[in-house]
């Protein structure tokens, strides 16, 4: 009998961005309440005497995986593209005491979604694989990363 479950938990948290060289208003510095959902496969321990006894993961471990690599450091900053002209707004910003995430790519849904799954897989235990995540950026509008998707 296959044992694999499927674990998800979900978050929440604001985040600033700006798309440079994009032609519609996202261009300009805006937010958004992000919605970020993990999803982990695994089988659960089956060793009675584990204190994780029967758990895939425990939920609390994996919140501090994404709270530590996600919702810390991005809740209430702004993503730019320090490979852009934003390079001088992030100096400008965080010269006056804004919380700034520089990062080398567009920060689009899709490419945050890239940048959280690196971060999440290298902090998983080994018996766990990340199935998918999924990030919406409103309520209408979502970018999903699916594992099988990319083997």
């Amino acid at each position: 009998m296959n044992k694999r479950i499927r674990l998800t938990k979900e978050f929440r948290f604001e985040t600033g961005h700006a798309l440079p060289g994009y032609d519609g208003l996202c261009r300009n510095v805006h937010g958004h309440s992000y919605h970020l959902s993990v999803t982990l496969i695994g089988e659960p321990i089956t060793d009675p005497s584990h204190v994780k006894y029967g758990m895939v993961i425990d939920f609390s471990d994996l919140k501090k995986i994404v709270k530590e690599e996600i919702e810390d450091p991005f809740d209430h900053a702004t993503v730019l593209n320090v490979n852009s002209e934003h390079k001088a707004l992030a100096d400008t910003m965080e010269a006056h005491g804004h919380k700034v995430i520089r990062v080398p790519y567009q920060p689009t849904s899709e490419m945050m979604l890239l940048d959280f799954v690196a971060k999440i897989q290298k902090r998983l235990p080994d018996h766990l694989e990340l199935a998918s995540l999924k990030l919406r950026e409103t309520a209408t509008a979502f970018a999903e990363w699916h594992a099988s998707d990319n083997r």
